[in-house]
């Protein structure tokens, strides 16, 4: 009776796998979770548009479409010529680009090695010599051996392991595009938040210069005083401090924008002695329309979050694999061809070679190693849908934190321009009555320090501004390929490329 149950079990323990996987599918799907569509981003609304700063307001197009070049709302030639030379000759993008290009190309070889029989066409040309026996005859035998054949072989993808293997790396290529294309956007981004960040500290550099003169002026003029009696030498003391104070923060200050301008440099794919020179932020017009996709859309505009998706997707068909690996395979192979111990002989009827071949697996007994690496490939799809979660929700709290700073960019500039407008009113004032005689000439130096104080922050704000918007530009992500441009792209559909193609120039 044991015997009976044993042969019994043995005779079933093929179908064991699919009995137990026929109530499942084989992968979980490719569809990413559902995500929440707020009305709004941040913790408040969005208003209509900002406070008018500088004679310009920023209104948001809620649910307006992303833009793509951005960059020349700034309506400027220079900051366009930057960021064109930055996405041509990028070393990062390039190699990008061409690791992108081996990815699809590593693709197209794994469905041709999978999806067609594979020929091989092999010839084999030897002299040999084999040993005789003691005592028997013949004797030790030398002869040569001609064997030419070509031989085929396929596998049968019943159960899909090579199709979702094919869609899994077709998934990592798509992830690696839109990375690329994220990369592509940061780049731009980068280049002007650069361009506009060494422009703020150029100009931070001649205040900073300014304030130095006037503080060593006040400090030389105390002494004076100082050794007339006029002031005391704590206050003569106190001037050349604030003096030196402000000589010492400039040697940074000069740093820190060189440093910004070698930066600068290097995006653009040149060595940091070819910094460009600065932008003059008057050149730049803040842009006065900033899109704000709705998020149901940010979800489809945002590079990063499309290529979360695609990793979620070969997650997917990983474990697609896994479970078709323990369902049976079938190989057949096959050869024809000609040998023989001479060439007469291999050119006959009497030298024909051929061979037809059946094979089929089905695992059995592996140790739970196949069941354990099926639980190993769900469990890294589930993590690659709570990355998905994150990439999205992160991308949230970016688009809400670049809002708010925008909105707060423009009401800081309309005060810092205000002040600074003010000083440098009450600087004329106080010059002009210099002229006249009725203000001593340390009052004007007083006056016109302040000035340039509110000048700097002023100049702080304006940048700030310029860079949020661009930012804010970046985190839209990209509009959607016209039908025209994605249907030229599409590949024949005789050639098997599953790869979507969205790195586009």
């Amino acid at each position: 009776m044991t015997s009976r149950i044993v042969s019994s079990a043995l005779r079933f323990a093929p179908l064991a796998p699919v009995f137990w996987l026929g109530a499942c599918s084989f992968t979980p799907g490719d569809k990413p979770p559902a995500m929440p569509s707020p009305s709004h981003y941040g913790a408040n609304a969005l208003p209509e548009q900002t406070v008018t700063a500088q004679g310009a307001s920023q209104r948001f197009d809620l649910g307006g479409p992303p833009v793509r070049a951005w960059w020349q709302a700034y309506e400027s030639d220079k900051l366009n010529a930057l960021v064109d030379e930055g996405l041509r000759n990028s070393p990062n993008l390039a190699a990008s680009d061409h690791a992108l290009q081996a990815a699809r190309e590593q693709l197209k070889a794994q469905i041709g090695s999978s999806l067609f029989p594979s020929i091989d066409l092999g010839g084999e040309v030897a002299r040999e010599r084999n040993l005789g026996i003691p005592n028997l005859r013949p004797p030790t035998a030398l002869y040569n051996m001609f064997v030419g054949q070509i031989q085929a072989r396929y596998t049968f993808d019943f159960f899909g392991a090579s199709r979702f293997a094919n869609a899994s790396l077709a998934a990592q290529v798509d992830q690696q595009a839109f990375q690329l294309e994220s990369a592509r956007q940061a780049l731009a981004a980068n280049i002007v938040s650069g361009a506009i960040g060494a422009s703020v500290l150029g100009a931070q550099v001649k205040a900073t210069e300014r304030l130095v003169e006037l503080a060593q002026a006040d400090a030389t003029d105390m002494a004076r005083r100082e050794a007339l009696g006029a002031v005391s030498r704590a206050d003569a003391l106190a001037s050349a401090q604030n003096a030196e104070s402000l000589a010492a923060s400039l040697p940074g200050l000069r740093a820190q924008w060189q440093s910004t301008r070698h930066a600068l440099a290097v995006l653009l794919g040149r060595t940091p002695g070819q910094a460009p020179n600065d932008l003059a932020l008057g050149e730049l017009k803040v842009p006065r329309i900033v899109p704000v996709v709705v998020p149901s859309t940010l979800l489809q505009s945002r590079p990063d979050i499309q290529a979360a998706e695609m990793a979620l997707k070969a997650a997917s068909a990983e474990v697609g694999v896994a479970t078709a690996q323990m369902f049976p395979s079938l190989s057949l192979s096959a050869s024809m061809g000609k040998g023989g111990f001479n060439w007469p002989t291999v050119m006959s009827n009497a030298g024909s070679l051929w061979s037809i071949a059946a094979s089929i697996s089905q695992p059995i007994f592996h140790g739970g190693a196949l069941l354990a690496q099926r639980r190993a490939a769900q469990a890294t799809y589930e993590a690659a849908v709570e990355q998905y979660k994150q990439t999205v929700l992160t991308a949230f709290r970016n688009v809400a934190d670049t809002l708010a700073s925008l909105e707060a960019d423009n009401t800081t500039l309309l005060h810092a321009d205000s002040a600074s407008a003010a000083a440098e009113q009450i600087y004329r004032d106080t010059a002009a009555r210099v002229r006249l005689g009725a203000l001593p000439v340390s009052s004007a130096r007083g006056r016109e320090q302040q000035y340039w104080n509110a000048y700097l922050t002023t100049v702080r704000a304006t940048g700030a501004r310029l860079s949020d918007t661009a930012l804010l530009f970046y985190a839209m992500g990209l509009p959607p390929e016209p039908a025209d441009a994605a249907q030229a792209q599409t590949p024949d559909a005789a050639q098997p490329a599953p790869s979507q193609d969205v790195a586009r120039r």
